[in-house]
């Protein structure tokens, strides 16, 4: 089974598929370590990165086409990142929301960042990403058609999480 799980920054989207990887017994792959990777391989941090990457496309046709590759060679995969449900085929497409706020408040704590800066930082990602989603792709990262299920986090714990997804995973 290939799953996709999109999200937000700070949605869960990392915490939630680690743990979905040791319920189901499958690995996982993330797009997110991916750029972070490449990122420190040019001694950026994310957010210069994502800059730098706005006139730079060919890193995130980069990112797409090793997860898309990797998945395509795997029988069963989490794959996590924000466009992943566009380039992988998938059994399952999830994406998580959360209020800026709960997203703030997480990766603050996660990353030891003062909360209005995580904040600021959050929302230049974003128009930086949906530029060059748009730009590069076509993709208005705003439409959630594309998904099967939507999960705003914030309702619930990462393992309430995680047993929705397995409950869909039933019925499919």
């Amino acid at each position: 089974m290939i799953i996709t799980i999109g999200g937000l920054a700070g949605s869960g989207t990392t915490t939630v598929s680690e743990i979905l990887s040791k319920k189901m017994g499958i690995p996982y792959l993330s797009a997110g370590d991916i750029f972070r990777q490449m990122a420190a391989e040019c001694n950026m941090t994310i957010l210069k990165f994502s800059k730098y990457a706005e006139d730079n496309l060919d890193i995130d046709r980069e990112i797409d086409q090793r997860q898309a590759q990797i998945a395509d060679e795997s029988e069963d995969l989490i794959v996590e990142g924000r466009l992943s449900a566009y380039f992988v085929e998938a059994d399952l497409k999830v994406f998580f929301t959360a209020p800026l706020s709960v997203r703030s408040e997480r990766i603050s704590r996660r990353e030891n960042k003062p909360l209005n800066i995580v904040e600021k930082e959050i929302l230049e990602r974003g128009k930086s990403e949906a530029r060059r989603y748009q730009e590069l792709h076509g993709i208005n990262i705003n439409d959630l058609e594309i998904y099967d299920l939507i999960i705003k986090t914030n309702s619930f714990h990462a393992e309430s999480v995680t047993q929705i997804i397995l409950t869909a995973i039933e019925v499919i």
